[in-house]
């Protein structure tokens, strides 16, 4: 997995490429977002660890821009802030998660492998079945033309069932493809996300629950 950490503060960015390398990891470094675009578009990425302050172009424009390009890089925000309207700002711009430091290490090397495991050069850029439309690389997600607003599990849990296609998917493969693993979400999370998301997407109802296996679009 090829990841690109992007931070002024060179010795945490150095610091941070340094641990995952040995992760096992093919990292590269960028200071700047104007450095970061000319990085992503000279080699595929497959997560790009973001600061949202840099200098020369912050990290929404760059966010904004990938998304603007089509880039598939999957995009791990970081941000001074964690509000809820940080959040949501971050992931209405195209980013795919969100940490705020001071973070943990280990939650950080999670985050990064959970994205991996959920993008790739390979993976369709568009999931579509039964009126519902998800663009992988724009973030958006329709159904029948309407667009929907979702968070970011239950993006991640949309995406994860359209991706079966038709097929079963588990409790546990949701929370290890959708949650971080450092952190196991409690026991009713997944049927709580699973019931916004159904309400959310309207009628008539989509997601079906199979008794002792799991769910299916």
């Amino acid at each position: 997995m090829h990841v690109l950490v992007v931070d002024d503060e060179r010795e945490l960015a150095d610091m941070i490429a340094e641990g995952l390398r040995g992760e096992g990891m093919d990292v590269d470094t960028a200071y700047d977002g104007a450095r970061a675009l000319e990085l992503t578009a000279s080699r595929p990425v497959d997560v790009m660890v973001l600061d949202r302050d840099l200098p020369v172009l912050s990290g929404d424009a760059v966010c904004r821009s990938l998304r603007a390009q089509g880039s598939p890089v999957r995009v791990l925000m970081l941000t001074a802030a964690g509000t809820v309207a940080d959040l949501v700002d971050g992931f209405a711009l195209g980013a795919d998660d969100y940490l705020a430091k001071p973070f943990s290490y280990l939650e950080l090397v999670s985050r990064i492998q959970a994205l991996g495991r959920r993008g790739g050069s390979g993976a369709p850029s568009v999931l579509e079945r039964h009126g519902v439309r998800l663009d992988t690389v724009r973030r958006i997600v329709e159904r029948d033309g309407r667009p929907l607003r979702l968070t970011l599990k239950e993006y991640g849990v949309l995406e994860v069932l359209l991706a079966a296609d038709g097929g079963v998917v588990s409790p546990q493969a949701l929370i290890e493809q959708v949650w971080d693993p450092y952190q196991p979400p409690s026991g009713t999370a997944v049927k709580v996300t699973v019931h916004q998301l159904r309400r959310k997407l309207g009628d008539p109802p989509l997601i079906e629950t199979v008794p002792k296996f799991g769910y299916r679009l």
